[in-house]
């Protein structure tokens, strides 16, 4: 698919998806966690766990499982679902950034030779 001509923007590797069942079944479990713990945070909200001594605390600890939830089931997803795609970025050189052409990597001299500058101004269309 990709050859040493390849350019930017082209795919260089493409792996499809594994879609492992045992994964569709460990998303659909954690997020049956994930349900179950966002309605006991809702539930603690509305009857006002935060007010007492330790309620804010278990609040939070609560919070702190849903995002871990969360995190282990997006990872999972990402994993076992999507694919596995490589794309070409061209890598520019430094001096490509700062629009110096080709043949002025080494920079230029600040006078030059002054009789081709004087033949050039007198004669603009002169050939090296």
């Amino acid at each position: 698919m990709s050859s040493s001509g390849s350019t930017y923007g082209d795919i260089h590797r493409y792996e499809p998806a594994r879609e492992s069942t045992t994964a569709a079944i460990t998303i659909v479990l954690l997020t049956i966690v994930e349900v179950v713990f966002v309605g006991l945070f809702t539930y603690g909200l509305l009857n006002g766990w935060g007010l007492r001594e330790a309620g804010n605390m278990f609040l939070g600890g609560i919070l702190a499982v849903i995002f871990i939830d969360l995190a282990f089931i997006l990872m999972l997803y990402r994993k076992e679902f999507l694919p596995d795609v490589m794309i070409v970025k061209k890598r520019r050189r430094k001096w490509e950034d700062l629009y110096v052409r080709e043949g002025q990597e080494e920079g230029t001299e600040s006078f030059g030779n002054a009789w081709e500058q004087f033949k050039r101004a007198v004669y603009p269309y002169y050939k090296r």
